[in-house]
């Protein structure tokens, strides 16, 4: 029998309240208030609290502070990522953010997703669905990326739109839900 973690992990439906998933997110609490209270010119304790709280994140990787996530260990980003300040990333479907990607300030990636169902919605379950981000994109501030989103490489998303379904390569989508507004390259 699968653990409620290793349902989260499967895309399953799960129960937050588990345990093993309220440890995680608790540490994930405290390394988060860590690293947001580290101050911005004691660049050695910033980098710890980085790297403990996303242990794969590569050294030509930057985030400004504050950032929000859940686990932090379900942040896989590529080498010269640049997130900016303020950004919210509910991490417990996985979030993978490829090389040379921007996010601008404030933007929100989350990968839970509660059931439609009230009576079920009214429990400790739900499910999560990753996003990812490909390589070379410029995503504007204050965009939100709904679960189970992909986004293609070289893709630009302008500031302040919804990304509710996927996003092929080479593009620019802009509103509420975003949709393609021109292509890109040929």
């Amino acid at each position: 029998m699968k653990s409620e973690y290793e349902k989260m992990l499967a895309g399953e439906l799960y129960d937050f309240s588990d345990p093993e998933i309220e440890s995680r997110m608790m540490r994930a609490r405290r390394l988060v208030w860590q690293l947001n209270n580290t101050p911005p010119y004691e660049q050695q304790a910033y980098r710890r609290a980085l790297e403990e709280l996303i242990p794969s994140i590569p050294e030509s990787t930057y985030i400004v502070q504050p950032l929000f996530c859940d686990m932090g260990d379900r942040i896989y980003l590529g080498e010269e990522v640049f997130i900016n300040s303020g950004c919210t990333m509910l991490d417990t479907g996985g979030i993978r953010i490829g090389r040379h990607t921007k996010l601008g300030p404030g933007c929100r990636l989350y990968t839970p997703q509660h059931p439609i169902d009230y009576m079920q919605r009214r429990g400790s379950v739900e499910t999560a669905y990753g996003i990812t981000i490909g390589e070379d994109c410029w995503i504007g501030g204050s965009v939100t990326i709904c679960p189970g989103v992909s986004i293609g490489d070289r893709v630009v998303v302008a500031a302040g739109s919804v990304v509710t379904r996927n996003v092929p390569d080479d593009v620019l989508v802009a509103g509420n839900p975003a949709v393609i507004k021109r292509r890109l390259r040929d």
